[in-house]
């Protein structure tokens, strides 16, 4: 049995990653994939699919 780590494909721009607590991005290949993926999330690029919530669904609608 081989003891290097497993290699994944970076879901940013496909480079091939080791899945390893030594790779501190991982599953990214480096700190600017991950950090790209992150402002895509933040933009708005990236959503989760799923109805709006609407006003009588929000936190402070259940506290009143």
């Amino acid at each position: 049995m081989s003891s290097s780590p497993r290699l994944v494909r970076c879901p940013q721009c496909g480079n091939k990653a080791p899945w390893s607590t030594d790779n501190p991005w991982r599953p990214f290949c480096c700190e600017r994939c991950k950090q790209i993926d992150l402002g895509a999330w933040a933009s708005d690029s990236y959503s989760i699919a799923g109805q709006a919530a609407s006003a009588d669904d929000s936190p402070a609608a259940h506290d009143a």
